[in-house]
């Protein structure tokens, strides 16, 4: 799983950071900080700290194992049937 956030959209809001804090960190009030390469064990985490992000500036590609790279509104998707309990 490769994470890239989008720096210029980033805002700040801490979504992220508060759902995977092992992955996302805030560095300040604005600065984020974070892991590209997290642990499989945090796919889920990842997954529900990418859909929560109100700017969308996450992007997950690989976040499920053999399947092809995924971007951040497949991570929603996931993270939205995962909350829901669907």
């Amino acid at each position: 799983m490769r994470i890239v956030v989008d720096l210029n959209k980033c805002q700040g809001y801490a979504q992220c950071a508060f759902l995977a804090p092992d992955v996302f960190t805030m560095h300040g009030n604005e600065a984020l900080l974070y892991n590209p390469r997290a642990a499989d064990e945090e796919r889920d985490a990842v997954a529900r700290a990418a859909a929560a992000c109100p700017v969308k500036a996450i992007t997950v590609e690989g976040l499920y194992q053999g399947a092809p790279a995924e971007d951040a509104w497949v991570a929603a998707g996931a993270a939205r049937e995962l909350s829901d309990g669907r």
